[in-house]
């Protein structure tokens, strides 16, 4: 999906919109983000007006929309905040800069998730760790959703351009060269704790 789409929607978006099941996944977060060391930086990957941002010190937050980013800027004053070029997808960051990437309800939107979960492997430091949590599809919701919803759901003008299930998931981790740890379904949500290789 463009950066003009997100773009768009986030232009008519209201300032600070509270982010899907946010007091939930800001506990997912906020567990992470106390086993770093003093001092590590994380990366909020898609970090939209920058709720998350606000959970602890030294987080980067990426977007590919600007007008996100101007939400962000307001919402997490004096967070760091980098615009994805949408021409070459690569995230504004230095080999190894961060310890954690967070990426919450955003690989689903990507055209590319290998590449994206590659770059995040380039960003993250050795041994660092992806947090990513994106909709859950296992057999029985993927059977619900054939037998009445597939055109909606499945809607190629939507929003989401991937769906997941644990094992592709955790084969799509491998390819980028992370080491899946663990990846569980929660909340209809399929949250995957991963190590750089």
């Amino acid at each position: 999906m463009s950066a003009r789409v997100f773009q768009e929607a986030w232009r008519e978006a209201p300032p600070d919109p509270e982010p899907w099941r946010w007091s939930w996944r800001a506990g997912v977060l906020s567990k992470a983000l106390g086993a770093l060391p003093p001092g590590a930086r994380w990366l909020d990957l898609g970090c939209g007006a920058g709720r998350f941002l606000t959970l602890g010190p030294g987080g980067i937050g990426v977007d590919v929309a600007p007008a996100a980013l101007e939400r962000a800027r307001v919402n997490a004053p004096g967070a760091d905040l980098r615009l994805l070029d949408d021409a070459d997808g690569a995230l504004p960051l230095v080999h190894g800069e961060v310890d954690l990437v967070w990426c919450s309800e955003t690989l689903e939107h990507v055209a590319d998730a290998l590449g994206l979960l590659q770059d995040v492997r380039r960003v993250l430091a050795p041994g660092g760790r992806l947090l990513l949590t994106t909709p859950a599809h296992p057999r029985l919701r993927r059977t619900a959703i054939a037998l009445l919803r597939f055109d909606a759901h499945f809607d190629p003008m939507g929003q989401h351009l991937r769906f997941f299930s644990a094992r592709s998931l955790a084969r799509t981790l491998e390819a980028a060269g992370l080491a899946p740890d663990d990846i569980a379904t929660a909340h209809a949500t399929l949250v995957a704790r991963a190590t750089r290789g």
